[in-house]
């Protein structure tokens, strides 16, 4: 941006008159220097003021390199470890320490360590300019001297030494209230150039105000709690539904030392609006209770449940004591993603409306602390109006931006708030200060350098107009590293003496009276950086995750505790559209591919059992299909749809080719349902069985088998008719003959006696003899039962042996009064009604 007044203001100062002699002056050592620095083994140190180095050990010498000597201003490598205090004050002692390495492959001898305070830099784009400066040194001022300086006698090739200073800020010759350039530099001999010379200079910023301003710059600090997704859309099948983690990975963080507990333990000491993520407070709550972890194919108790307690523990106390939250929507959902990717998608915008309403709920019950969540967080704050517009479609009313994305014409950094219509406020974070903490911080001399140019760019914000007061809003990286928070950290406790800045919060900077001057409008889509846009979700992921929902919707429907799988899916839908995943498609896919495995799984475990053919003999029959629920729940709203394809043949229920049936099946349980088919011809028919939610959707794949039918026409039935009447005369004829035959033995045995009586002598005696009386009927009663008729002298059985016994007696056949069954046809099973 443009700093015109600040630059002109440089036009007839000594430091601008330095900095015309001197505008190649060197910032720092290049970045091989850095590397070689970082690779020191045991180093040796040198003491300050006495003038002698006290060598207390050596390192192994580097590696030789392929690349050309290193000479001039670049031979030695000055790193700057320690420099506080970071914005001293009238009666402070500077000290810095770090270490010099001789990258040549000669030894360096004479060497001396010294300080030098540079120009004083008016504005922040001069800040810029220093810190991108080659290493010449031609124009570098004097050596603060005396005995503020470290000697060393000889710096051998390849080793690191150890240096301190310590100078009282009264001898550094500061003027007034600025930023000053400070380099730490070492001179000495090689044995190509034997006289001293500049070897090796670091440079960094020290900025200068030792008294309050009158008008300070309100300054409000994000500090974001957001990671990964680790949870999957599976859960226990017990009451309390156990989370199923996709990994472990979020213990590593949690624990001591690890990125978010850096965060939470540097944060609860600092002036700053949390930024959350109510996704990760979820997970953490899970974690702190049972929970399983993928391994594979199967899952394994998570053993972290101490480790996740006291992080939230920690938290909790952290925001009570430092109230200012902010919750972003459920899963932190990548906005442009969905403006770019997803707004033609249908659906896509509703889970932003979904996450949005339950992240207020989620933060307040586990952190008891009521958030705000009317802001917008765009990934690196670029906007443009689609983006906006998303932002604004959940009800958030503010989007923080950057100054990179909506920016101003103005020689000074305006307040963050702007009104760009529509009642939302652009909430324009400061991009040299957002951004001043990206990169390798986790050596201390990358965090130093780092540290001092933060407080050297917020020092200049406010003397660009020290009358003007402003609020500044710092939106770094979304997931900072644990040696980017220690960095931000320090550069933060380097204001506490609010001489130039005073904390606020982002809810008071949005309300902030906005600049009259600043842009409010919001740059096109054309403008839009091509870089973020290549790193966004494509179309396609929002069209699976459109097909998720449709599943998810269809099975729902037919549950009797839809709220099982409700939550979780919806909460998995919710990240799969996070942030997170920028830089990571590979990684957004497959956790899309595994939530939309596991719904189809559950969904599938609600299906027709498939069946053998059926043979159907008769005019109608029962047809059996068996519904399986293999669920924890209940289903219902289901229809069943039976359908042939050969009514002519086949006809079912009401005689049509359809006929449907409601379904409800318990958690557990099969349920058989019948469906009536009368047949009017022989032959297969193909029925297919298909079930459907009650607003008319299939639910599964239809399944198919094939019935046979085997009828019997009206002709059969007129030969089966004339056979069994034919039976019947012949029975009726063989009936009539036994009576006869009967009858006529009964009328000889009748003769047979009458002829006998006749023959007798008669009398009493005679009568009693051959026991014709009384006593001969008893007598004979009491032999037994009469003898069968003898056999036919031609060998013929009689009609009684051809009939059997007489109906009603025990010969007869039981009748078959036995219930059908109601079970499923086995293969090839035969229906007979």
């Amino acid at each position: 941006m443009a700093e015109a007044a600040d630059i002109q203001g440089m036009k007839h100062s000594p430091a601008r008159r330095w900095l015309g002699r001197g505008a190649t002056v060197a910032a720092g050592v290049p970045l091989l220097a850095g590397l070689l620095g970082g690779l020191a083994a045991p180093q040796a140190t040198a003491t300050p003021s006495t003038g002698s180095t006290a060598v207390t050990g050596a390192a192994t010498a580097f590696p030789a390199s392929a690349a050309a000597e290193p000479s001039g201003s670049s031979t030695v490598s000055v790193a700057l470890d320690t420099l506080a205090p970071s914005a001293p004050t009238k009666g402070d002692t500077l000290t810095i320490s770090g270490t010099v390495t001789n990258k040549s492959k000669k030894p360096v001898t004479d060497a001396q360590v010294d300080l030098r305070v540079g120009p004083q830099l008016v504005g922040r784009t001069a800040i810029d300019d220093a810190d991108e400066r080659s290493n010449d040194t031609t124009n570098d001022p004097l050596p603060v001297g005396g005995k503020y300086k470290v000697e060393f006698e000889k710096l051998a090739s390849g080793i690191s030494y150890d240096f301190a200073l310590s100078v009282p800020v009264s001898k550094l010759g500061l003027g007034g209230d600025g930023v000053y350039q400070l380099g730490v530099s070492l001179t000495g001999r090689t044995e190509a150039e034997p006289y001293d010379h500049t070897l090796g200079i670091r440079r960094t910023f020290l900025p200068w105000q030792p008294d309050p301003v009158d008008t300070k710059t309100k300054f409000t600090y994000l500090w974001p709690l957001i990671s990964t997704s680790h949870v999957s859309a599976e859960t226990g099948s017990d009451e309390r539904q156990t989370p199923v983690f996709e990994n472990d990975d979020l213990a590593e963080e949690l624990a001591p030392g690890g990125r978010l507990e850096q965060l939470v333990s540097l944060g609860s000491q600092l002036p700053v609006t949390w930024v959350v993520d109510p996704d990760l407070l979820a997970t953490v709550e899970a974690m702190a209770d049972t929970y399983r972890v993928k391994a594979g194919k199967a899952t394994v108790a998570g053993t972290n449940q101490l480790v996740a307690r006291t992080w939230l523990n920690s938290l909790e106390k952290a925001v009570q004591d430092n109230g200012n939250v902010v919750a972003l929507p459920f899963g932190d959902p990548d906005l442009a993603s969905l403006a770019h990717g997803g707004e033609n998608v249908s659906g896509s915008l509703g889970h932003l409306q979904g996450s949005s309403e339950v992240a207020a709920k989620t933060v307040e019950t586990i952190l008891h602390v009521p958030p705000a969540t009317d802001f917008a967080w765009p990934v690196n704050g670029a906007v443009d109006p689609s983006i906006v517009d998303v932002a604004t479609s959940a009800g958030a009313d503010k989007v923080i931006s950057r100054s990179d994305s909506i920016q101003d014409n103005l020689p000074y950094t305006a307040t963050a708030a702007r009104p760009i219509g529509g009642g939302t406020t652009a909430v324009v974070s400061d991009t040299r200060l957002s951004t001043a903490f990206e990169g390798d911080l986790s050596t201390a001399a990358s965090s130093t350098l780092a540290v001092q140019k933060f407080l050297a760019q917020s020092l200049a914000v406010t003397l660009q107009d020290p009358s003007k007061q402003r609020d500044v809003v710092v939106a770094p990286q979304r997931t900072p590293s644990a040696g980017q928070a220690q960095s931000m950290a320090r550069a933060l406790q380097g204001l506490d003496g609010e001489r130039w800045t005073q904390s606020s919060d982002l809810v008071a900077a949005a309300a902030a009276k906005p600049d009259t001057n600043a842009t409010t409008k919001v740059p096109g889509a054309s403008r839009y950086p091509d870089k973020l846009r290549a790193r966004e979700l494509p179309p396609s992921a929002f069209e699976e995750i459109k097909g998720i929902d449709e599943r998810l919707g269809k099975f729902k429907a037919i549950l009797t505790l839809p709220d099982r799988v409700a939550t979780p899916f919806a909460n998995a839908v919710n990240r799969a559209v996070s942030t997170s995943w920028r830089g990571d498609a590979t990684g957004a896919r497959k956790y899309r591919d595994s939530v939309n495995r596991y719904l189809v799984s559950l969904a599938n475990e609600v299906q027709l059992i498939q069946k053998s053919e059926l043979t159907l003999s008769g005019r109608s029959a029962t047809i059996p299909v068996t519904v399986q629920n293999q669920l924890l729940q209940g289903v219902d709203d289901l229809v069943l749809r039976l359908h042939s394809t050969n009514a002519t043949r086949l006809k079912l229920d009401d005689g049509s080719a359809v006929a449907e049936q409601p379904i409800k099946v318990d958690g557990g349980h099969t349920q058989v349902v019948k469906f009536t088919g009368a047949a009017n011809a022989n032959g297969p028919v193909e029925l297919t069985a298909q079930l459907y939610t009650t607003d008319g959707r299939p639910y599964g794949g239809p399944m198919k088998f094939q019935v046979r039918v085997s009828e019997l026409t009206p002709t059969v039935m007129l030969v089966i008719a004339g056979g069994v009447l034919l039976l019947v005369l012949a029975g009726v004829k063989m009936y009539s003959q036994r009576k006869r035959a009967v009858a006529a033995r009964a009328a000889e045995d009748k003769t047979t006696a009458e002829t006998a009586d006749e023959g007798t002598d008669g009398g009493t005696e005679g009568d009693e003899a051959h026991g014709s009386g009384p006593a001969g009927l008893a007598a004979e009663e009491d032999a037994g039962p009469a003898q069968a008729p003898p056999a036919l002298a031609s060998g013929r059985k009689t009609p009684a042996d051809i009939v059997g016994t007489e109906p009603g007696q025990p010969s007869d056949p039981t009748p078959d009064t036995r219930p059908e069954s109601g079970d499923p046809s086995g293969k090839g099973e035969k229906v007979d009604r």
